[in-house]
Parts: structure tokens; sequence; C-alpha cells
């Protein structure tokens, strides 16, 4: 632990769960599901996927900067719930970014899927309606835009950089942003990430690569809230969600020079590449990375208190994450939570809005529930818990594998 290690001073979310952060945790403490029948667009009799994690409406009233004239230009979702949860987030901090300051603040907040929905928008327009796309349809599909947004809301002109690592986004954007807090270019950090990727085509896609649940014939209509099915017996693929959720980092000497509030520091940290599959995680580089953020961290696999896992509910994710766990802990798994059982699977805000909810479980002593599981002989796992735990955490490994092999890892240490 240095002046420089980044300790986390604010954080925001929205997801299925709800738009409050207190009432989100809730929901997931009484471990109730906030997936359900998708609604985002009208669904054919032939459309494969029929549930999703949508967030509820927002009310945007008391936040001028989300008014229709403000956002009359960006159309995506992902711009005002990235605003939302970038302004709260700050606001619990209580920094407030001067003209002095701002040279000294970073943004790493990124996204994983960007505002695809805009660029469908305008290639539909031009198709039916024979008209060229609107002039914002590209800045909003423009996967660095979020971070650029996030700079003009906030007034930061410091470094800005968009991590973009799939289903590990959110996570690596936190990593990121204690490089460049350690490296001194930075002594606060927006970090997390927002995707709203509920649009035809891509849910349908992840449909057709088999990776996103889908009844089968003779289901019946079945519970939505049972769909989400991480590391159990019966796991059929991750729910489609969305999300955002935000970071704020500071360095410890920052913290402690402006009296913030910094119970959590990010101890240690890894990424690696699997070099392996365009989809299927590998073994080695995923145990790698967890073993490598244990020892970053300067502690030992039996002093891990919890795992927050990345346990998306596929196949072959969920049995080489439980493969990873065995060889880096032994006989001794620390005790699990799967927050995708609760929220589906927000792409590259999943690892941001789980991070935040390791950090309040750090901070409250409670782990919460991994629902919908029966237990997978062939996994032999032994630490979930369908029901909420109080577990003190002084030590938590967060896990985070996102599609072309990106892997991200982070131990995160309660301080107070």
């Amino acid at each position: 632990m240095t002046d420089r290690t980044a300790v986390i001073v604010g954080w925001d979310m929205v997801s299925p769960l709800g738009t409050d952060l207190e009432a989100q945790w809730r929901q997931a403490a009484v471990g109730r599901s906030g997936v359900g029948p998708l609604t985002r667009f009208a669904l054919d009799d032939d459309f494969p996927v029929d549930i999703a994690g949508e967030v509820p409406a927002v009310d945007v009233s008391p936040y001028p900067f989300l008014g229709p004239r403000k956002l009359a230009l960006w159309s995506s979702p992902i711009y005002s719930h990235a605003l939302l949860v970038v302004h709260r987030a700050l606001e619990k901090s209580g920094i407030e970014i001067t003209p002095a300051l701002a040279p000294r603040v970073a943004v790493t907040f990124s996204t994983a899927v960007g505002g695809q929905d805009a660029l469908l928008h305008g290639h539909r327009r031009m198709l039916l309606e024979g008209k060229l796309p609107p002039p914002w349809a590209n800045p909003n599909s423009c996967i660095n835009m979020v971070g650029g947004k996030v700079s003009i809301l906030t007034g930061a002109t410091g470094p800005i950089t968009a991590t973009i690592t799939a289903c590990a986004t959110g996570l690596t954007s936190v990593i990121m942003g204690a490089m460049l807090l350690a490296q001194g270019r930075a002594d606060v950090a927006v970090c997390g990430a927002v995707d709203f990727p509920l649009v035809p085509p891509i849910v349908a896609g992840f449909a057709t690569m088999n990776g996103a649940f889908q009844r089968r014939p003779g289901d019946g209509p079945g519970d939505a809230a049972g769909a989400s099915r991480p590391f159990s017996v019966d796991r059929r693929g991750f729910v489609v969600s969305e999300g955002a959720g935000c970071l704020i980092l500071a360095t410890r000497a920052f913290a402690a020079a402006h009296g913030l509030a910094a119970g959590v520091e990010l101890a240690g940290c890894s990424m690696t590449s699997d070099a392996h599959h365009y989809v299927a995680p590998h073994l080695d580089t995923v145990a790698r990375c967890m073993a490598e953020a244990i020892a970053d961290a300067g502690v030992a696999p039996e002093d891990i208190d919890a795992v927050n896992a990345h346990a998306t509910a596929t196949t072959v994710g969920d049995r080489v994450e439980a493969e990873a766990l065995r060889r880096v802990f032994g006989r001794r798994i620390p005790p699990l939570t799967a927050n995708k059982s609760l929220t589906g699977h927000a792409m590259g805000a999943s690892s941001a809005i789980e991070s935040i909810l390791a950090v309040e479980g750090m901070r409250r002593g409670q782990l919460p529930p991994t629902i919908n599981h029966r237990p997978d002989p062939a996994l032999t796992l032994e630490g979930l818990d369908g029901r909420l735990r109080d577990l003190q955490q002084e030590l938590v490994l967060k896990n985070a594998f996102g599609f072309g092999g990106c892997n991200a890892c982070a131990v995160f240490k309660r301080t107070i």
C-alpha cells in the first residue's frame, strides 16, 4: 500500500434490480430477480428470446443535464444512464471537479456494445424511408463517445481512454483507472461501464451463438426470474440484460487530504489474454489471472474471504471458472456469489455492477444470495448459497472474463 494506491470513494449503479442503489441492494439481499419479459421491442412469434433484464424507467426530473433538450441528439440509452450514474457517484464521493482539479481527473468509463441501436435506427431509416441516417447516428455509436460525454459532463480534462474488453469492460476500466493513479497521471479516476444491448440483432445473435437463454420446445411459459442459473446443473446460457455502474477512484493521499471516506481499496489486480478461442475461456490463463491478482495484493489464496464470480450460466464458461477456482484455492474455495443470477448479463457493465455489489457487501458484512442454483456434481462447488449470508469480508476476489479471451481479476480490500 502506498500513497498512490487506488481507493474507492464513490459508486452508483442502475440495473434490472432498480435505479436506486439502496433499493437494488434490498432486492439482491432477498434474492429477488430483475429478469422478466423482454419488452424493449416487439417480438415475432419465431423470435428466439422472450426474456431479459431491463432497467426500470428513471425519474430524470432532478437532473437538468438529462432533460429532453440536452439529450435530443443522444438517443441511445447508454448516454443518459452513464451520465446519471457518474453524476450520482461523484456526488456521493464528495469530490467537486474544479478547474484546478480537472487536469488531474482521468476518465476510463466505457462500454462494450456501445450505441449500436442508433446506427441500426439509421439503417432502418435508409431501407424503409429512403432517407440518409441522421447526423447523430455515428456519434451515438462511437464506443469512446461515452467517456467523452462523461468528460464533458464532469469537466475532467485528465487522461481519457475507452477500455473495451467485452464482458470484462467494467472491471478493466477500474484497473486502468488505478494504473493511471499509480503512475501519477491523475489523482482521481471516473471508472465503470454502461451497456444497453436489448436490440433485435444483438439479442438474436447471442441466441444463434447458443449463448443466450432461450426456451426449448416443450417448455412451458415458465418463470423468467428462474432463467439465469449460474453454476447450476440445468444452466442454459445467460439472460441478456442492461445497466450501468460507476466507481470513483482516488489515490489514498488525495482521499486523506480531502477527508473522503475510503473504506475499500483496489489491493491487487491482473489482466491476461487467453490467446486460445474467440469465445470459449481457457483454463490456464483464467486461473493465472486469479492467482496473479491475489499475489499482487500481497496475500495468499487462503486469505480471500469471498469470490464475486463472473458466472454467466453458460456450460463451458461456468465449468472453466469452477476448475480455475479449484486450481487456485484447492479444496478450500471461499464462499461464492454469482450476481448474474439476479441481474442477468449486462455485457460490459456487468463487472462494474458486480464490483459495486461486492463493495456494498464488504461494507455491510453480507454476501448476496445466488438464486436458481441446483448443484452440478461435475463442478463440485460448495460455496454457493441461495440465502443472504452474514459474512465479514476483508478481501474479496472479483472475476470478469470477456469474449476474445480478455480476463480481468481484482482483489478489493476493506480498510475500515
